[in-house]
């Protein structure tokens, strides 16, 4: 089992950041205060309160004590080259450097250089944090300036390759999406996939369509994806990589960009229905894989209720989502960072027991994406602040009051992601959990992702 699903901050709560008295650390968080008799704390134990407790001290202003914590986190038990206690130290150092200088309103150094893919001292690539879909990247060292798309393509794909998260995920949806447009024998099927990145979730399913004609010696439908992105280039060829894998297998296949410049709810209400058209006996499937957090605003969930209520108005026979199984959108800073440091911690140890200590892939996953993603929890607040996950039960509650029912995942999709743990990532550790019809897949016992259909 992966644990409970508790979450006592739903999306529908008002968001308003609250800075809570120290006395809510002893509230909050079990501290380590060992007796003789049990012994001393582990290290990791150890190194987890004084992260927690230096966090707290910048949200008391107590900045001098904070700052000692860092340099001694810093010094002692921080690496990124490190074990996966000391690859997490390393990241949420970083973030707390980062909260505490915009705190004194110091220029934000961070306090050690990352060391990229090819191993040794470079760049430091920080992120700076936007209102936009995408966060920048920029590079602190004029000799190795970091290519913002090509270093962020690159991770995203190590991503999908190193970890089983990204793959369940894409095998679940378009599972659900093969099955819901499976009856009628439809004449085509269209996809809207929110943030449709580089494309790697659909040639599988489009050898899954070629397959099952094959099967019924019927032609198959014609495949239609609107995608969506920040960046028409990226969307074009993404584009023409699905055209020309559609090709080689006989598929017929047409590709629509649709640009994107900000993830505003109200505005994509708006347009979307004028952006899809639906052909004569054309089945629609809506996908949002790690999209629907970024729609989450500051304050409130009214916005992102009309959007979900505007996909359902589009008629879609299934939406498929996935997000992280984390409550990173809490207003209270201190419960979000404790939130976020065990919701890392358990994601760097699946990491440390999958691949060799000296992977270059997974050093810059950790640096670049899931770096990233901490400094962005930790570091920034208000409309600044993106990565908004919340736990399934807060998206249930927002899709049933947007007048979407959950859809069964299927045996078959459930045979699928065991075999996909099976043969590509056998360590003992992953745990995948059937709850409310959807699926979770965790690290050891705490759920990291979650996979839903809906209609």
């Amino acid at each position: 089992m992966l644990g409970s699903l508790n979450s006592s901050n739903s999306s529908h709560d008002h968001h308003q950041e609250q800075e809570e008295p120290s006395s809510s650390l002893d509230l909050q968080i079990p501290l380590v205060q060992a007796t003789a008799a049990e012994g001393a704390p582990s290290p990791a134990l150890r190194v987890r309160h004084l992260l927690i407790t230096c966090a707290d001290l910048i949200l008391q202003s107590d900045f001098a004590a904070a700052h000692h914590i860092i340099s001694l986190l810093s010094a002692t038990s921080s690496s990124p080259c490190g074990d996966s206690v000391e690859r997490v130290v390393h990241q949420f150092v970083r973030a707390l450097t980062l909260r505490l200088n915009r705190r004194l309103n110091h220029p934000p150094p961070l306090p050690a250089a990352v060391v990229v893919a090819g191993g040794g001292r470079s760049s430091v690539a920080t992120t700076t944090l936007t209102s936009s879909s995408a966060p920048t990247l920029t590079s602190t060292d004029g000799d190795f300036p970091v290519q913002e798309e090509e270093a962020l393509r690159s991770c995203y794909l190590s991503l999908n390759q190193i970890t089983p998260f990204i793959r369940f995920s894409h095998l679940t949806a378009n599972q659900a999406i093969l099955e819901a447009t499976a009856a009628g024998q439809h004449q085509a099927i269209h996809i809207l996939d929110f943030d449709i990145m580089h494309g790697v979730q659909w040639p599988p399913l489009m050898q899954a369509l070629a397959e099952r004609a094959a099967n019924t010696l019927l032609p198959p439908p014609m495949l239609r994806i609107t995608g969506t992105g920040h960046d028409l280039s990226i969307l074009h060829r993404t584009g023409d990589r699905l055209f020309k894998f559609a090709q080689s297998l006989g598929l017929r296949f047409q590709f629509h960009p649709l640009l994107l410049l900000n993830n505003d709810p109200a505005s994509l209400a708006v347009c979307l229905p004028s952006a899809i058209t639906l052909l004569p006996d054309e089945a629609l499937a809506i996908n949002c894989v790690l999209y629907l957090h970024r729609l989450l605003k500051e304050n409130d969930s009214r916005d992102l209720l009309l959007f979900l209520r505007n996909i359902r108005a589009l008629n879609p026979k299934v939406v498929t989502i996935a997000e992280r199984e984390a409550n990173h959108n809490n207003p209270i800073f201190l419960q979000r960072f404790v939130e976020a440091l065990d919701h890392y911690r358990a994601f760097f140890d699946s990491l440390e027991a999958t691949l060799p200590p000296n992977s270059r892939e997974r050093l810059a996953v950790e640096q670049i994406w899931l770096g990233r993603e901490i400094m962005d929890i930790v570091a920034a607040e208000g409309e600044g602040r993106r990565e908004r996950h919340q736990r399934f039960e807060s998206w249930e509650v927002m899709l049933r009051s947007s007048g979407f029912e959950n859809l069964p995942l299927s045996p078959f999709a459930l045979s699928q992601a065991k075999l996909l743990l099976r043969l590509h990532y056998p360590s003992d550790g992953y745990r995948l959990q059937i709850l409310n019809n959807s699926f979770f897949l965790g690290w050891q016992n705490r759920a990291l992702f979650s996979v839903s259909s809906w209609h």
